[in-house]
């Protein structure tokens, strides 16, 4: 059975590996818009300093998932619970292995996500301690308290993610820690967005939640723990980008034919069905016949491409889908001015951050990542420098995305000094990436999706996978869960596939985990 595969990114790759690793009497091909592989889960090396484009914790509730991550990267056995992480001398790892000798590792980390608002930090999720009713004030801790009481009374009808968030939070903590924050991520004020953006992404995060959380460990009582409040995550050796390289290679070896800087630019089909896939390679169109059809490709590409007659209201629908694009600044600093006032030891004294929030909505700069606390092997010279990188939302085309690459890290740089996290002098090196539809977006023609999922859902041999395949935000683990119910599908023996267990992947509501 022929299968094409379009996009290489966690769910095509992961799709492509099942099938012929786990499978026998499949002919898989992936093709590849870009180079690169790993889509927004690739990581980037630039001079021996490797970028996570928009972080990504391994934590997932399903079995199937760790037991994979475990299965490519550490084949010895999976993670066991050690003491926390201090300096590459001290990594702990999956199965005992030795990370200075051994590639194929996963690095155990503690968690820490934290606000930088009115120049202090605050824990995200918000904490109950001392040192947050210290940052906010007496005055305004109990403000925040009575808003939190009064949204409980008074609930409002979950029908835009402003009210999701006031309904959880309150209107205080709402508007100090997630209104200008979100308008910054999505460009758009959150009573114009939908709520599904929050019931998938932060649905069992609340204040509530946050308390049961404090309780638990007060009275050392085991709770499940939200996904938001997890406190240890494993990570690649070498990053994201590890996993997925090393997946496709395997799955290469196996027999899967790949082939890069091949943009998909017709979907052929006849009668109903999906009859193969036309490329563009090395500037000539090239088409590979098709039994079936795995798409990971944007929604809005995927009808724009299909080479069937289209009702104008799918077209019209799928053309409004929006998406936000994304820019991350790579910075080689030799210091921050950030100090490392936590109770958690780090390596010279550096703040234990995996990633900043930026809730200063003076600046347009959303959150920092510092690469030495996701893996010292991202770094170069872990010992002596630190390597960061600076994320920016924004449109494909705008005038952030059209800045030419010098000026905007001279912009980015800017606002970082702005608000105290480096001297600008201590700038060794810089890099640019841009990742066009990063994020899938829930406003606009969104809420016409049905419509759309069940025009496609039509094709019986088509199947649609990942965040941009099924325009949904989906986590890495998710993308993947998508991948096996689609195998699973395809190698049931059914004539007439049932794609419902894989569009409700990340529609449970006790799932998710806020990136």
């Amino acid at each position: 059975m022929k299968v094409v595969i379009i996009g290489a990114g966690p769910a095509g790759i992961t799709a492509a590996y099942e099938l012929v690793k786990k499978h026998s009497g499949y002919d898989v091909t992936v093709l590849e818009e870009t180079d690169r592989i790993g889509g927004i889960s690739q990581t980037v090396e630039y001079d021996g300093n490797r970028m996570d484009i928009g972080g990504h914790r391994f934590f997932s509730k399903s079995k199937r998932v760790t037991d994979w991550w475990y299965e490519i990267l550490a084949p010895q056995g999976a993670p066991s619970v050690d003491d926390k992480l201090l300096g590459r001398e001290k990594e702990y790892t999956a199965g005992g292995a030795d990370p200075e000798t051994s590639d194929r590792v996963m690095l155990k980390r503690h968690r820490v996500s934290r606000i930088y608002y009115n120049n202090k930090f605050f824990d995200y999720p918000v904490t109950m301690k001392a040192e947050t009713i210290k940052n906010m004030g007496f005055v305004t801790t109990m403000s925040a308290g009575f808003s939190y009481l009064y949204s409980c009374i008074h609930r409002l009808e979950d029908n835009s993610l402003e009210n999701f968030y006031i309904n959880r939070f309150g209107k205080k903590l709402y508007s100090m820690f997630f209104e200008g924050y979100t308008e910054k991520v999505w460009g758009r004020h959150p009573s114009k967005i939908s709520a599904d953006w929050g019931s998938q992404r932060v649905k069992g995060l609340s204040v509530k939640a946050v308390l049961k959380d404090v309780f638990s460990k007060f009275t050392g009582k085991d709770t499940e723990k939200e996904t938001s409040l997890i406190e240890e995550f494993y990570y690649p050796k070498f990053g994201p980008g590890q996993l997925w390289e090393t997946a496709l290679k395997d799955a290469v070896d196996a027999g899967v034919k790949l082939k890069t800087d091949s943009r998909v630019v017709r979907i052929n089909t006849d009668k109903g069905r999906v009859t193969g896939v036309t490329y563009i390679e090395n500037g000539a169109e090239q088409t590979i016949n098709a039994d079936i059809v795995i798409s990971s490709m944007p929604v809005k590409d995927l009808i724009a491409e299909l080479d069937a007659p289209v009702p104008k209201e799918i077209a019209e629908a799928a053309q409004g889908l929006p998406y936000r694009d994304f820019i991350t600044v790579g910075l080689l600093v030799d210091k921050l001015k950030l100090k490392n006032n936590t109770d958690i030891p780090n390596f010279n004294g550096l703040v234990p951050d995996c990633w900043i929030y930026v809730q200063d909505c003076n600046v347009k700069l959303g959150r920092i990542q510092i690469f030495n606390n996701w893996s010292p092997y991202m770094v170069k010279d872990f010992k002596n420098t630190v390597w960061i990188g600076l994320e920016y939302f924004c449109n494909e085309n705008d005038d952030m995305w059209n800045m030419e690459d010098q000026k905007f890290i001279e912009f980015a740089s800017g606002e970082l000094a702005k608000i105290g996290v480096i001297d600008i002098s201590d700038i060794l090196d810089t890099h640019i990436e841009h990742v066009k539809k990063a994020y899938p977006a829930y406003f606009d023609t969104y809420d016409r999706m049905d419509d759309i999922k069940a025009y496609l859902d039509g094709f019986n041999n088509l199947f649609c996978i990942g965040r941009n395949g099924q325009h949904r935000y989906n986590n890495m683990d998710h993308s993947m869960l998508t991948a096996f119910e689609t195998v699973d599908e395809i190698t049931s023996g059914r004539v007439v596939y049932d794609k419902s267990k894989i569009w409700n992947v990340n529609a449970e509501k006790d799932y998710h985990e806020e990136k």
